[in-house]
């Protein structure tokens, strides 16, 4: 039985989705949108293995990340009853963003490519920096310093 969060293997978090028939259309074809659900709920999990539950960021740092932009590749579809492994790296590291590469796959068989920039913003809205703390932890975690050019 793999844990709830998934696993956190070298720079690279692997998080197991089952498609259900909620995340099909009527041939059993995921849905595209469902794939971004799919996305958020790896990243929030990879965050939690990392120490970073957005609970308390928002809680104890008054900060939150929030979607500024998704680049998403659909290579092959996934169907009614597949067991996905989404997998989420750590591309970039701003000051006050954050750049994450997801892929998702069927076995051997890669079926999404995405990429996907978080601002950092204050619980009123505003940008801020990432929390010193968090982002040493990305840092760490990543293996490739603060910044890395995608």
């Amino acid at each position: 039985m793999t844990d709830a969060s998934g696993r956190l293997t070298g720079n690279t978090h692997h998080f197991p989705i089952r498609v259900y028939f909620e995340d099909t259309d009527a041939f059993g074809v995921v849905y595209n949108a469902r794939y971004l659900g799919f996305l958020e709920r790896a990243r929030t999990e990879m965050m939690r293995l990392l120490g970073i539950p957005h609970a308390e960021m928002m809680a104890d740092h008054g900060a939150l990340f929030t979607i500024r932009r998704y680049e998403i590749d659909y290579l092959s579809p996934a169907r009614l009853d597949d067991l996905l492994d989404v997998r989420t790296r750590i591309a970039e590291i701003g000051g006050a963003t954050l750049t994450g590469k997801h892929e998702i796959w069927l076995g051997e068989t890669k079926l999404v490519q995405a990429k996907v920039r978080l601002g950092c913003v204050s619980t009123a809205g505003k940008p801020t920096r990432i929390p010193a703390m968090f982002s040493r932890r990305f840092a760490e975690w990543s293996g490739h310093g603060r910044v890395e050019r995608t």
